[in-house]
């Protein structure tokens, strides 16, 4: 079946009736995390929003007044996914997002002259493509790419667009010859109907499913961004094109005058002004590792001329790392003394270590973890890891300043009124 998208690309609301409406569910990715959505599978009589697939996204767009969140193709049928139910044999009027449709149209296009150029100029084939949400990609059937080719494919694909070279879609019955000639990287297994064929006058014939411009001029302008390494000893071809470019050129322009303003440079001089803030920043981060090692052994030092320093110590530092608090922990000795030590925010993260007499570590250090949010682990007497939350820091004091006087009950020779060391300190 050809869709209604399909046959004219540039239609931008369309009427339309509904044949099914089934209860279905739609799993999708926010902020990282998959969540499920309850809702309806819808199936119409035709449709201009297009079912992902041939390596372009679907469409976005509204049934009525409700959102499309998904469409996908299911043999000769596009099933659309709602939120809200209709109901079957009912007009809806449907509105595609027109900036993501076009958007699609520019790249989807704008690969497949590439694709036609690296070919004929070249030999390069193409065995895949990806458009993405930011940039697209061509993977070519070549080990690498020299800066002199991409160069010459750009000025290629960009004067086919100047010469305004006209796009046609033509239907071929799946029996006529012509089909065998076309270019293609495989048909579906489910493929019904006539083929669809995506014809650059003189330059490309190829079979297609996807979304096109009718004229390369619509495509305005097409930018090879550069070639990397992809798999198999193929490269990916980074591009974009149409409006697309626009916005990379107004992004780029708007970080180049930040840049200019917080570097106190030229744009030809970003570069090594950065070079030399990066190793202003890797002496002064050796300086301050310098410090806190230094800082480190007088903390320990302190703690151990102290006559009533008793066999618990805990500090925090808003500054520091794991050296730092291990260097403390060696210092003092933990044999019979519990050292618990944090850094980082002091109601936010951090770092913790808890290192002391490997009995009382091994019992106290999943409470810890428990009461600081935290991940980590342990062994010999230490138990270290990352806290999501140092809020509770008092709390983890109190219980191990409780748990070191009755250890030290149990082993006895201590008086367990001088065992522990009073308060926490924080430098």
């Amino acid at each position: 079946m050809s869709f209604q998208c399909q046959q004219d690309c540039y239609m931008k609301e369309f009427v339309t009736s509904v044949v099914s409406c089934c209860p279905s569910e739609l799993k999708r990715e926010v902020n990282g995390k998959t969540e499920t959505l309850k809702g309806f599978n819808i199936k119409l009589q035709d449709t201009i929003l297009y079912p992902e697939g041939g390596g372009q996204p679907d469409d976005h767009g509204l049934i009525g007044d409700v959102p499309v969140l998904r469409v996908t193709r299911q043999g000769t049928e596009a099933v659309h996914f709602l939120c809200s139910a209709l109901e079957e044999g009912q007009e809806v009027q449907l509105k595609v997002d027109w900036d993501r449709r076009f958007d699609h149209m520019q790249q989807h296009s704008g690969q497949h002259l590439i694709t036609a150029l690296a070919d004929s100029m070249f030999g390069y084939k193409t065995s895949s493509w990806e458009l993405g949400r930011q940039r697209s990609s061509i993977e070519l059937d070549t080990p690498c790419m020299k800066p002199a080719q991409l160069q010459t494919l750009q000025e290629a694909v960009n004067e086919k667009i100047r010469d305004q070279v006209a796009v046609a879609v033509r239907l071929l019955s799946m029996d006529e010859p012509a089909v065998e000639k076309m270019r293609s990287r495989g048909l579906p297994d489910d493929v019904a109907g006539p083929i669809r064929i995506i014809d650059i006058e003189g330059v490309d014939a190829s079979m297609c499913c996807g979304t096109h411009v009718s004229n390369l001029s619509h495509l305005q302008v097409i930018k090879l961004l550069g070639a990397e390494k992809g798999k198999r000893n193929k490269t990916n071809l980074i591009f974009l094109a149409g409006n697309r470019v626009l916005k990379y050129a107004e992004k780029s322009y708007s970080r180049e005058r930040s840049l200019v303003s917080l570097l106190k440079s030229r744009p030809d001089e970003h570069l090594e002004a950065v070079d030399k803030l990066q190793k202003s920043v890797k002496l002064l981060q050796k300086s301050n590792l310098s410090i806190l090692r230094d800082m480190a052994v007088l903390v320990a030092q302190n703690f151990k001329r102290n006559p009533q320093r008793g066999n618990f110590f805990s500090l925090h530092r808003n500054e520091g790392n794991n050296e730092f608090m291990n260097i403390i922990a060696n210092e003092i000795g933990t044999e019979e003394t519990m050292v618990f030590l944090t850094v980082g925010e002091e109601k936010g993260p951090g770092l913790f270590l808890l290192a002391g007499p490997s009995g009382p570590v091994t019992m106290m250090g999943p409470r810890l973890l428990e009461i600081l949010q935290g991940k980590g682990a342990g062994k010999n007497g230490r138990f270290q890891g990352k806290a999501n939350s140092l809020a509770r820091r008092a709390e983890v004091e109190v219980l191990l300043q409780q748990c070191c006087n009755h250890h030290t009950s149990v082993q006895g020779g201590i008086n367990p009124a001088l065992t522990v060391h009073s308060g926490s300190v924080q430098i």
